[in-house]
């Protein structure tokens, strides 16, 4: 019987299982049978709404909804897709004059779910032109301070949230009521109780409506039915419900005359009812099912009481379990067993559907998945074994046999006979996650190959257990825009929420549970001609009554509402909000008696915490005697607090007391947060500072002066002497450096050595005289210097043309003031060579002038510039036009000329002169004169970073005979050796630029510090970085350094915050070492400008007297100044690096006191004063632990045995006598262990190299490390802890832990992770005894260092597999693929691969944790590869020599001449 009407008429179909019948029949008779008007298309039409596409015209109501808004606080109650959004679109803009910036007013739009907020404000975006901020609870609100709060409310002019935030921050008083102009509620019905939006409006509106306050926010109410109950069955229980909530709102509902006046502009659904005769599973299944379930499920509660948990997880474990139990059968009973089967199926894996397993211990996921597990055995025994079998063969047996429920057949009957549907829209709503998830398998199992329509399955993420992510409900929501996605069975999260596509079919699969429920699921069913279908039982008369009362609901409420619009709004009661609470009367924050317990829980959760035991407050209430006593966590500076009162409100009372004495204490803060919030705050705050890495690069004022004058200018000289390590035929000359200022090098002057590739040069920098000179000697030298570089530089004559001769005097600028000059005479006593220098002005027509020889044939020579003697030849700079090559001549070959055999390297034999003329058409005219012994020009390079020594090395005598004529003179007079030596000038002048650059650095610390002690080249190590490739580099001095600045920064805040929890200090370590902190300090001293930080290019070496920027002057110091020579780039982590490494410096060199006063010199303030450590402790030590027994491993006695028991009290142990943990003196410990063992490896290694000291350091400084130390000493026996877990954990790890393993104090051969605690033993040991001892750091040392030994040498290091692997295929170019991590019951499995000459190497290794998976991995990838390395034969690699350093030419020995040209 099928009849339908409308409005509030019910369209009823009545379905009865009882014949027969197959899915694929059934459509059959649905097709014969149905009505093309019933079954036709309906079109997909959008209603009007606001959307982000247009703004539709506003509507007569949504106008006088408006007005009254404007005029008094308002709930709007009008249907879903009636366009509420708009009106509180246009109430913003009729404020959008006082919201603007910079006005400090807002306008709020609370919206109760994470999933509106994006969607609401999208719309505001886009519809107004205010600014909209946005936030929910994972962008981490919960843990911000007042500075951020103000920064939103600075960029903002509408706040689009969740009540819970508003909330909080009012609380707080981060956002203070009176500068809300606007506060809209959306979804209002949900005002009442203990939800943000009820507390709002009691705890801060309404006291001040009761003061009478004026700045109050304009309230508006958004609403499809103001009531969120069941209803009620007469018309007053309606007015009542509405009532109080226009009194918590304190505002007037507003909506239309009639339903009529909506569905001119909204279409309306058809309401149905379809009965489904109720057919019970067979009885005998369902108790044989529960039978083995209930024995399943004992079966899986005596393994829980075996696990090795504590009796709270244990309670957690048996709930789930019985949860899970209590699943399978409401399934088994109400879906059929089918449906049953996949419910099991679901949550049998660790990525289940229905639950986050990861919350769990990882013994409970194991227990519940193998339990989903069995429990899907068990259920699929009672399926039949035909592999054909199909769940949509039968559909009465499907029901007769129990498969499928009545209830379910129905659903599927009422979508089949909607197959037509062009464009099928439909959300089918449940109440039940596990519902939505095994109707979704089933449908897609049906329907597809029927109808082609896909489902999907969306629940909400309000439930802890459910898994289901927002990115995920988005996706599904955009394929159901799209098509992609027809069917979605939903629990309420789509009632109110994600915008979803209007429908043209809602199902409502079980009952709704409130009447608004009820109206928002209809509301989604807006399309044209579209349904609203209600599955109810047959014979359910309750149901029935309900579905009638929901139907007549919405008549009821506007019925109501209209008839009591006059009726004002009464105060509301002062006993609801007039609750007791406490106020910081400095900032407004405060805090209630029901908002205390969770500020207190919030306190606790933000202590420090490991993996045995999470920080909460534990109550214990006396009933009798009306006492309730809050004993805190070790780590809080509060340890209980006792109350007496009413045993109703007694845990409230003593929260609310806890709350006072905390922020008494400081560990809440005036804004009544957490401390730690507060400090984590502050250092993200720090480290999101900007930072501009353009900085200068400074040169030292020493090589800097004005350019030139017409009067004469002294100079000092500093002879550059130069000695080889290696024999070489060339001679080398040295040098003369003249500079406009004199050079500090100290009496002894300065040495360094430069690299090449036969060995090193020794370069001495020692003071010779002062010499005037005048401007015309000045401007010839700074010729000389200047055309003799670009000859070196250029290295080919053609490149040179433009430039050789042009010449710009650098008059009245500040530029480089310094001159290399070439010398001659003794090595011992050498003097400037002033006729070298002159060769720049070597003239054509001087060639015969000053020539003791005879003017005969040999010694007059033609040459490209003419005829010259051959002495001025002979030590000159040459270049051959033909192929642009430069030379340096040193003689003449006597018997070689063009009428010589040349023996080529094919084995032919030619005349030069023939070969001229074959390869170049050269015809030689002189073919009798001597030929030139010539070289290449010696090219100029980086001698500062290591090169790789020849094996073989090159001939020193190469050289190459070249035809006079050929040949035209660049510089002559000019020996191969001054060349040879002009070589190496920059890189020696980049050095003592480097030199002078570190000794101005000196010079600005010499007020603060006593820098003579420290070796400018010291100080130069530390300003110069890894990637400059010269033979020292900071990396030492900074692990030093850091290991410094840690203790000094660890000591200091644990001596001046004696009442903070280790939290707490880790953080304000932490914001004084940060790399951010140190970068601003450094920036702050200009050290960036000092800094080292690219490899030296000869390339871009600017030749004094060939500069076209002039330098700009910085001030360092009041007495030393700098200038500059441009921009680059620095990152921030290598300013930090070289403040640490300057720390490392002084420290090695001078001791802690000049490394603590650098330190103050940068800002930071720590100081090594010797503060008495005060604390309560009424416990009498030697009734906790064996204090001889520690003492006698310690090699110590303890002035203050209660810093021992401190030392060996886990957070765990929970006991009034002991007040605090180990936490604190751990801390301190950490920090000093890492400096003293840090110092020792550096002192104990001199001579290691830049880089050996940070390996070192990190495989002696390690967890792995200290707990296999208090292993070996047995100290884990001597620890207070109550922790099952923890128990198990050092039982296992010791049992198991290798024997061979005991000879060493190093961590990485163990197969088995030790339990961190043990090492965080050892370290508050060593802090314990530092405090004990008067912060004595020797006898820690020596206190701790048996237990440490034998420590880590260059010869037994081993490196972290991990890295130990990443290194290898750095340097053999293998390909390191990302690991391949899974987890699955609590086990870690790593996958790690390297794919190494073609062969692939692939390990996987399975552990507790990843960290200790991948170390496992990667130490049998390791092993894998050393094996296979061992078997290749490996060819020797080809030493190549530097660029240009080696020509075809200079590959024949004297007797052997090469042309120029080969």
């Amino acid at each position: 019987m099928i009849y339908c009407c409308f409005k509030n008429q019910i369209a009823t179909t009545t379905i009865v299982a009882t014949s027969g019948f197959s899915i694929a029949r059934f459509l059959v008779n649905v097709d014969s049978s149905q009505s093309k008007d019933k079954v036709g298309d309906m079109p997909l039409v959008h209603t009007e709404q606001v959307s982000v596409d247009h703004l539709p015209f506003a509507r007569s109501y949504q106008l006088d909804a408006l007005d009254m808004a404007k005029n008094k606080n308002t709930i709007v109650f009008l249907e879903t897709g009636s366009g509420k959004t708009l009106i509180a679109i246009m109430l913003l803009q009729s404020y959008a004059y006082c919201l603007r910036k910079p006005s400090s007013s807002l306008a709020v739009f609370l919206v109760p779910s994470v999933v509106l907020v994006s969607q609401q404000a999208e719309v505001v975006e886009k519809h107004t032109n205010l600014k909209v901020g946005k936030y929910w609870g994972e962008m981490g609100v919960d843990f911000w301070n007042a500075a951020d709060w103000k920064k939103e409310q600075d960029e903002f002019e509408v706040l689009v949230m969740t009540p819970q935030i508003l909330l909080n921050a009012l609380r707080h008083s981060f956002i203070k009521l009176e500068t809300i102009r606007v506060l809209i509620f959306d979804e209002c019905h949900h005002a009442r109780g203990k939800h943000p939006y009820a507390c709002i409006m009691k705890e801060f509106y309404h006291p001040q409506v009761e003061s009478n306050n004026l700045q109050l926010p304009k309230i508006l109410g958004m609403t499809a039915s103001p009531i969120n109950t069941k209803g009620s069955s007469d018309k007053t229980g309606y007015w009542k419900n509405i009532h109080e909530l226009e009194i918590l709102m304190n505002s007037k509902i507003f909506t239309t005359a009639s339903e009529s006046v909506v569905a001119e502009h909204l279409a309306m659904s058809t309401p149905e009812l379809k009965h489904y005769k109720h057919v019970d599973i067979p009885y005998l299944l369902v108790e044989k099912i529960a039978s083995e379930l209930n024995t399943l499920e004992k079966k899986f509660e005596c393994d829980i009481e075996k696990a090795n948990l504590e009796e709270p997880q244990k309670e957690n474990m048996r709930q789930r379990l019985s949860k899970l139990c209590s699943t399978f059968f409401y399934c088994l009973k109400e879906l059929g067993l089918w449906l049953a089967i996949k419910a099991a199926d679901s949550s049998s894996s660790q990525g289940s559907e229905m639950y986050i397993w990861d919350k769990l211990h990882k013994c409970g996921v194991r227990i519940l998945t193998n339990f989903s597990s069995d429990a899907f055995k068990v259920l699929s025994s009672y399926m039949p074994s035909d592999p054909d079998w199909s769940i949509c063969d039968d559909m009465r047996a499907n029901v007769v046999n129990g498969y499928l429920s009545t209830k379910v057949i129905c659903l599927i009957e009422s979508l089949l006979e909607r197959r037509g549907l062009k464009d099928l829209r439909c959300i089918v709503f449940v109440d039940r996650v596990v519902t939505a998830i095994v109707l979704c398998r089933l449908l897609n199992v049906l329907l597809p190959s029927l109808s082609g329509w896909k489902t999907e399955y969306m629940a909400g993420s309000k439930t802890s257990l459910q898994l289901q992510t927002r990115k995920a409900q988005n996706k599904i929501v955009e394929e159901f825009r799209k098509g992609k996605v027809n069917i979605i069975v939903a629990t309420s999260v789509l009632e109110e929420g994600l915008d979803v596509q209007t429908c043209n079919l809602v199902i409502r699969f079980d009952p709704s549970a409130t009447v608004c429920s009820f109206i928002q699921s209809r509301g989604r069913a807006r399309m044209q001609n579209s349904v609203f279908l209600l599955l109810v039982k047959s014979g359910d008369n309750s149901s029935c009554a309900r579905v009638e009362n929901y139907l007549s609901s919405g008549e009821v409420m506007r019925e109501e509402t209209l008839r009591h619009a006059a009726v004002p709004c009464r105060p509301l009661d002062p006993e609801i909000y007039n609750e007791v609470f406490y106020q910081v009367e400095s900032t407004g924050a405060f805090v209630t008696l029901s908002s205390s317990v969770s500020l207190i829980y919030f306190y606790c959760s933000r202590l420090p915490s490991d993996g045995y035991f999470k920080p909460s407050p534990r109550c214990v209430i006396n009933k009798e005697l009306q006492k309730c006593t809050l004993d805190f966590p070790r780590s809080c500076p509060l340890p209980s607090v006792t109350v007496h009162g009413s045993v109703k409100t007694l845990k409230q009372l003593a929260c609310l007391e806890a709350c006072k004495m905390l922020h008494k204490m400081g560990a809440l803060t005036d804004n009544l947060v957490p401390d730690m919030v507060e400090e984590e705050e502050d250092a993200k705050g720090m480290g999101h500072v900007d930072y501009v890495d353009e900085h200068d690069i400074y040169v030292p004022s020493e090589l800097v002066g004005q350019g030139l004058n017409h009067s004469a200018k002294i100079y000092y000289f500093y002879l550059l002497e130069t000695n080889r390590s290696f024999s070489y035929d060339i001679p080398m000359d040295h040098l003369m450096l003249a500079a406009s200022s004199e050079l500090n090098f100290g009496e002894d002057g300065m040495a360094f050595e430069l690299e090449v590739d036969r060995g090193t040069v020794t370069v001495h920098v020692k003071y010779s005289q002062s010499m005037s000179l005048t401007s015309e000697k000045v401007l010839m030298c700074q010729q000389f210097q200047v055309e003799l570089f670009r000859v070196m530089d250029k290295n080919n004559f053609n490149k040179l043309k433009e430039t050789l001769d042009v010449f710009h005097p650098l008059n009245d600028r500040t530029v480089y003031d310094y001159i290399l000059l070439p010398t001659t005479g003794s090595q011992q006593s050498p003097t400037i060579d002033w006729k070298c220098v002159r060769s720049i002005l070597y003239k054509n027509e001087n060639i015969f002038h000053d020539c003791p020889l005879p003017k005969d044939q040999y010694n007059i020579v033609q040459t490209v510039n003419g005829m010259v003697y051959r002495c001025v030849l002979e030590n000159s700079l040459v270049c051959t036009p033909h192929n642009g090559y430069i030379y340096c001549i040193s003689g003449t070959i006597d018997g070689t000329n063009g009428s010589s055999v040349l023996n080529l390297r094919d084995g032919e034999s030619i005349t030069y002169k023939k070969y001229y003329e074959k390869r170049h058409g050269i015809n030689l005219q002189f073919e009798q004169e001597h030929f030139l012994k010539g070289r290449h020009i010696f090219p100029v390079q980086n001698h500062l970073h290591k090169y790789n020594k020849r094996k073989e090395q090159e001939r020193s005598n190469a050289f190459v005979a070249l035809p006079p004529e050929l040949c035209s003179i660049v510089m002559s007079p000019i020996s191969v050796g001054t060349c040879y030596a002009f070589s190496f000038a920059s890189a020696i002048m980049h050095r003592i630029e480097s030199m002078l650059i570190a000794s101005s650095l000196k010079k600005t610390l010499a007020d603060y510090i006593d820098t003579t002690k420290i070796p400018t080249i010291k100080v130069l190590e530390a300003l110069t970085t890894k990637k400059c490739r010269e033979q020292f580099n900071l990396e030492s001095l900074e692990a030093l350094g850091d290991s410094f600045l840690k203790y000094a920064a660890c000591q200091q805040v644990f001596k001046m915050h004696q009442d903070k929890h280790e939290g707490v200090l880790s953080i304000k370590k932490n914001k004084i070492i940060s790399n951010s902190n140190l970068c601003k300090l450094g920036c702050s001293r200009k050290l960036p400008g000092l800094i080292r930080n690219e490899p030296f290019d000869p390339m871009m070496w600017i030749i004094p007297g060939d500069q076209m920027e002039a330098f700009h002057e910085v001030q360092l110091s009041t007495a030393t100044k700098v200038f500059t020579k441009g921009m680059r780039k620095i990152k921030s982590k290598v300013i930090a690096d070289v403040v640490e490494a300057l720390i490392g410096a002084f420290l090695s060199c001078e001791g802690e006191v000049a490394a603590l006063s650098f330190i103050n010199w940068l800002g930071i303030e720590v100081d090594f004063l010797n503060r008495p450590y005060k604390r309560s402790f009424s416990a009498h030590p030697e009734n906790h632990v064996n204090i001889s027994f520690i003492e006698s491993i310690l090699n110590y006695s303890f002035e203050d045995a209660s810093l021992l028991v401190e030392a060996l009290t886990h957070g765990s142990y929970v006991v009034p006598e002991i007040p605090q943990c180990y936490q604190r003196l751990e801390f301190l410990g950490d920090a000093v262990l890492d400096y003293l063992i840090t110092l020792h490896l550096y002192s104990r290694y001199p001579g290691m190299s830049p880089g050996l000291l940070t390996d070192l350091r990190s495989a002696s400084v390690n967890n792995d490390c200290y707990s296999l130390c208090a292993v070996k000493a047995g100290l884990q026996k001597c620890i207070l802890q109550a922790s099952q877990e923890l128990c198990r954990q050092i039982s296992s790890s010791v049992r198991n832990l290798d024997p061979l393993l005991m000879g060493s104090t190093f961590g990485w051969e163990s197969e088995n992770s030790l339990p961190k605690v043990f090492g965080d033993v050892i370290e508050s040991l060593a802090g314990a005894i530092l405090v004990d001892s008067g912060y004595k750091k020797d006898i820690v040392f020596k206190s701790i260092l048996p237990l440490l030994e034998p420590l880590v040498s260059p010869e037994t290091l081993k490196l972290q597999p991990v890295r130990e692997l990443y290194q290898l295929c750095q340097k053999e170019n293998y390909v390191l693929k990302k690991p391949v991590v899974s987890c699955e019951n609590g086990v870690a499995a790593v996958t790690v691969e390297v794919e190494a000459s073609g062969v692939i190497h692939k390990e996987s290794c399975t552990a507790h944790n990843k960290a200790e998976a991948k170390k496992l991995a990667s130490k049998a990838v390791l092993k894998s590869l050393k094996e296979s390395m061992s078997t290749e034969p490996h060819p020797t690699p080809f030493l190549s020599s530097p660029k240009g350093q080696k020509r075809k030419e200079e590959g024949k020995s004297h007797g052997n001449f090469v042309p120029s040209v080969l």
